[in-house]
C-alpha cells in the first residue's frame, strides 16, 4: 500500500468532473425512464440502487488509489484464472442465461469484471512481447488471453459484451505497436468468415452455431427495421421516434410520451439515450456526446503521459472498452448499430455496470497520479 498527499497534485480533474456529470445526467434520465413522478411507479427504488451502485464505486475508486497499479501487472495471471474460473462456474450456476450469479443482497455478473482484469493481462502481456508483435505468431498469446473471456461470455448468451473483449484487444494490440498487416490478416479474415456463415444461413440454410435465433434477428432489424415493425423492429423504431420527436429542446422532463406512455422498451437501461433525446433534444444529447468526447481525450492525455509502457496500454484498453460501449449504445438507438442490450456508461441504470466503470476510472486516475516520481 501506497500513499502521499502530493500524489493528489498530478490529477487531471477533467476525468472525475466529466464522469460526474455523466452520473448527474444519467440520474435524472433514470428519474424519467421510472417515471418517479408516478406515485404507484417504485421508481424510487430503482434510482436509490443506483446512488448506492454509485457510492460503491466511488468507494473502490479511493481504496484503488492507495496501490500502485503496477502491483496489478505482477498478479494478473492469478486475477484472470480466478475470473475465468468463475465464469466458467457461471454457466453451471448462474441465475440466468445471460451471466448472473444470484448472492442474495445483490446479482453479481462477473462478466463486467472480466473486462477489466482482460485490460490488465493483455497490458502485461504485450508490454512484455511487443517485439514479437511484428509477426504473426506473436498473435498467439494475446488473442488467446482474449479468446477465453470471449468464448465463455458468448456461451451466456452475451453476444454484446464478448464483443468489448474484441474491442479491447483491437485498442491495445494497436497501441502496442502490433503489425498492422496482421491485424487487418486476423480480424478482418474472421469478420469475412462471419459475414460468410451468415449470408450461407439465409441462402442456403445452414446451421449459425455462434448465434442465437434473437441475435441473428436483431441483424436483420439492423439491415431492414420495417421488416416485422410490431415485432421484432418495434424497440428499434420507437427509439428512433423518441429520438426525432424530441427535436432542438426535448419535450421536458417526465414530458416524453415515447418514455412516460411506455412506448419506449428497456428505457431506463438499453435505450435511456433515447430518452435524453425525446426530454432533452438535440441539444441535450449533443452535451453527453461532447462529455463523453472530453473524458476520452483526457483518457488518451493520461495515456500518453504515463509513467510507463504498461500504465499506458491499461488506459487504452480502458479507453477502448468505454469507446465501444458509448458508440455501439449510441449508434444502435438511431439504427447505425446492431442492438446488442450493451449500457451507456455512467448514465444506464445498472449497478454492475456502473461500479465496473468506475473502478476502470479508479485505474485510469491511479496511472494519472503516479506518472512522475514524487519529491520529497
Amino acid at each position: 500500500m501506497q500513499w502521499n498527499r502530493k500524489l493528489i497534485n498530478n490529477l487531471n480533474w477533467y476525468i472525475p468532473l466529466s464522469v460526474l456529470l455523466l452520473i448527474i445526467i444519467g440520474m435524472i434520465a433514470i428519474s424519467s425512464a421510472v417515471e418517479i413522478n408516478k406515485v404507484d411507479s417504485n421508481g424510487m427504488i430503482a434510482l436509490q440502487r443506483q446512488v448506492v451502485a454509485v457510492m460503491l464505486g466511488i468507494i473502490l475508486i479511493i481504496a484503488n488509489l492507495f496501490f500502485d497499479y503496477r502491483v496489478f501487472k505482477y498478479y494478473s495471471d492469478i486475477i484472470f484464472l480466478s475470473t475465468a474460473g468463475i465464469l466458467v462456474v457461471i454457466l453451471v450456476i448462474g441465475r440466468t442465461s445471460s451471466g448472473w450469479i444470484n448472492l442474495g443482497l445483490i446479482n453479481f455478473q462477473p462478466s463486467e469484471l472480466a473486462k477489466i482484469v482482460l485490460i490488465l493481462v493483455l497490458a502485461g502481456v504485450i508490454d512484455d512481447n511487443q517485439d514479437e508483435l511484428q509477426y504473426l505468431i506473436g498473435f498467439f498469446k494475446p488473442i488467446t488471453y482474449a479468446l477465453i473471456p470471449f468464448v465463455l461470455v458468448l456461451l451466456q448468451n452475451d453476444l454484446g459484451t464478448s464483443l468489448v473483449f474484441l474491442a479491447i484487444l483491437i485498442g491495445m494490440l494497436f497501441a502496442g505497436g502490433a503489425n498492422v498487416r496482421f491485424m487487418l490478416l486476423i480480424f478482418g479474415g474472421g469478420l469475412l468468415v462471419i459475414i460468410a456463415f451468415i449470408v450461407c444461413h439465409f441462402w442456403f440454410d445452414t446451421p449459425l452455431f455462434f448465434l442465437k435465433e434473437y441475435q441473428l434477428n436483431r441483424l436483420v432489424v439492423f439491415i431492414n427495421p420495417g421488416v416485422d415493425p410490431i415485432g421484432i423492429g418495434y424497440n428499434l423504431i420507437q427509439s428512433k421516434i423518441a429520438l426525432g420527436s424530441g427535436q432542438l429542446i426535448g419535450k421536458g422532463l417526465f414530458a416524453g410520451t415515447q418514455n412516460q406512455l411506455h412506448f419506449l422498451p428497456e428505457k431506463h437501461t438499453d435505450f435511456i439515450f433515447s430518452v435524453i433525446g425525446e426530454e432533452f433534444g438535440f441539444l441535450g444529447v449533443v452535451l453527453v456526446i461532447l462529455i463523453y468526447l472530453l473524458l476520452l481525450w483526457q483518457m488518451l492525455n493520461v495515456a500518453r503521459k504515463a509513467r510507463d509502457n504498461y500504465g499506458r496500454l491499461v488506459v487504452i484498453g480502458i479507453s477502448s472498452m468505454f469507446f465501444f460501449h458509448i458508440f455501439e449504445n449510441i449508434g444502435m438507438t438511431m439504427g447505425l448499430m446492431p442492438i446488442t442490450g450493451l449500457p451507456l456508461p455512467f448514465i444506464s441504470y445498472g449497478g454492475n455496470s456502473m461500479i465496473s466503470s468506475l473502478l476502470a476510472i479508479g485505474l485510469v486516475i491511479n496511472i494519472n497520479i503516479r506518472r512522475k516520481k514524487i519529491l520529497f
